[in-house]
C-alpha cells in the first residue's frame, strides 16, 4: 500500500510539472536503484531551459545507515549504466535533499547544456552517496536518444 501511494505522488508530480512547463520540452529517466540501494525507486525530469538542462530528482529512499541531513552528488556520464563512461557533468554545486512526507527526496540541478545535446548521444544519470556515507553509486538512469 505504501508503494501504492507513493507511485500515485510521482505520478500527479510527474503531470503537474508537466503542465507547469508545457512549452519547453521534458523528458523523464527512470532511475534504478544499484545492488546497494535494492528496492527504492527513482525518476527524474529532465526540461529544456534553452541553453541549459534543469533536473528535478525523486527518489524512495537511500541505504540504511545513510547519515541525516541526506547529502546527494549527482553526475551525467557519457555512456550508459551498463557501460559507463566518463563524467560529463558534475552537478554539486549543491548537495542538499528535501524530505518528502509521502516517504521520499526530492532535489533540483542544471547542467549548462541543452536538453537536445542530452538527447542526441549515449549519457546515463548516476546518483552518488557523500564521502561520509561510503561515496556509493545508489541510481542509475540512461538517457534515451531522441529517435527522429
Amino acid at each position: 500500500m505504501k508503494l501504492r501511494n507513493l507511485l500515485t505522488v510521482l505520478l500527479i508530480t510527474a503531470s503537474l510539472f508537466g503542465c507547469a512547463t508545457s512549452s519547453n520540452k521534458s523528458v523523464t529517466v527512470k532511475l534504478d536503484a544499484t545492488r546497494q540501494n535494492s528496492g527504492h525507486i527513482g525518476n527524474v525530469a529532465l526540461s529544456d531551459w534553452g541553453k541549459q538542462t534543469g533536473l528535478s530528482f525523486f527518489i524512495s529512499g537511500v541505504p540504511n545507515g545513510v547519515v541525516l541531513p541526506l547529502r546527494l552528488y549527482s553526475f551525467i556520464n557519457k555512456g550508459s549504466c551498463a557501460q559507463p563512461g566518463p563524467v560529463a557533468y558534475e552537478m554539486n554545486d549543491k548537495v542538499n535533499t528535501e524530505r518528502q512526507p509521502v516517504g521520499g527526496w526530492t532535489f533540483s540541478r542544471s547542467v549548462p547544456v541543452p536538453l537536445s545535446e542530452l538527447l542526441a548521444s549515449d549519457h546515463a544519470i548516476v546518483v552518488r552517496t557523500a564521502a561520509t556515507d561510503g561515496n556509493v553509486d545508489i541510481f542509475c538512469g540512461d538517457i534515451q536518444q531522441k529517435t527522429q
